[in-house]
């Protein structure tokens, strides 16, 4: 048996404190909270389940196995990185720190420890993200030649950090997650509108090694919620909505190809609509998913899915994304390995 305690119960922190109540393996010693209210209700729901509002009680508690960490951004890196040097495996929800330097001090500490460190990229747990992995992976799209995406909806304007640091974590894992590379460089353009100094909307273009290139929309400031992803291969395409209640992966069996002039001036394109088939998906919960992958891989030593390495890369292509939108839309370079293999 897996001993747990949740660090943070706020907007996220109810959500994983359920799912690892019903997670069998693993048993939920502490809630840890600063604000009391919030406390008191974890404790009203879950009365069998130990409140504190001090971190160095979890830290000092010898049968607590794992932190499960769900804070501020801020916070992250000094709960983690405490949590880890008091032998503690770590799970930490997106974006794993603020800055890469961080996330790379906290890999090494995982990796010297022994301990499993795993970042909450919970969409890389979801049905249609895998199908459409799946699909990726057997050429069923054929050669991947662009991706775009938009994730827009009115609200929840954050004071501490900008759209990008906000959303923008959801569809870089997701991309990374299906391509298994990271972006070598990426350019941004956005603005504030609701408040000049914290951009509430921006259009990050990404760049990969392999060629393929992706734009990606974020947003807190439309008038209906859109979580639409449209890949382009050289077979097939591909929309993915996880706003529909049922197919939220559809295959477009559309394409268009390219045939090779035989006399000068001829120039031919050949265009094809076939079939639109929506997959069959499973129906597991994205949250139980990523926790049950978390216990496992505590008691197995394997490498989590979602690593140090994927928050790392995640993290490095969100400070290059700050700077781009800082420095008006110039290309900046993420400063990451640019391929790395998932389980």
């Amino acid at each position: 048996m897996t001993t747990i305690a949740i660090v943070g119960y706020g907007y996220w922190g109810p959500n994983l404190l359920r799912n690892y109540m019903e997670l069998p393996g693993a048993t939920v010693k502490w809630v840890c909270e600063q604000r009391r209210d919030a406390l008191d209700r974890a404790c009203l729901r879950y009365p069998s389940v130990g409140a504190t509002t001090e971190f160095e009680e979890v830290l000092n508690d010898d049968t607590v196995d794992a932190v499960v960490i769900a804070t501020p951004i801020t916070t992250h890196y000094p709960l983690a990185k405490a949590a880890l040097e008091a032998g503690k495996h770590v799970f930490v929800e997106k974006p794993m720190t603020a800055a890469a330097v961080e996330a790379m001090e906290l890999i090494d500490l995982a990796d010297k420890g022994g301990l499993t460190l795993m970042v909450g990229h919970t969409f890389v747990f979801s049905p249609p993200v895998r199908k459409v992995k799946e699909l990726i992976d057997s050429g069923e799209l054929g050669e991947i030649h662009f991706i775009t995406s938009t994730r827009v909806n009115l609200g929840l304007h954050q004071k501490d950090v900008s759209v990008v640091w906000d959303l923008a974590p959801h569809d870089l894992s997701i991309l990374y997650y299906w391509l298994a590379e990271t972006a070598s460089s990426v350019y941004v353009t956005g603005r504030g509108c609701v408040t000049a100094d914290n951009p509430d909307v921006a259009f990050i273009n990404l760049c990969f090694p392999s060629g393929i290139v992706a734009s990606v929309e974020v947003s807190w400031l439309a008038p209906m919620k859109l979580r639409r992803t449209v890949v382009v291969g050289s077979r097939k395409m591909l929309l993915y909505d996880d706003t529909e209640s049922v197919e939220k992966v559809k295959l477009y069996d559309h394409g268009v190809s390219f045939k090779d002039p035989e006399t000068f001036g001829e120039f031919q394109l050949s265009y094809r609509t076939g079939d639109i088939l929506s997959p069959k998906l499973a129906t597991a919960e994205p949250l139980f998913a990523e926790a049950t992958h978390f216990l496992e891989c505590i008691q197995s030593g394997q490498r989590p899915i979602t690593d140090g390495l994927a928050g790392l890369c995640v993290v490095a292509s969100l400070e290059a994304a700050e700077r781009s939108l800082v420095n008006g839309g110039r290309a900046e370079l993420v400063a990451t390995p640019t391929v790395y293999d998932y389980v």
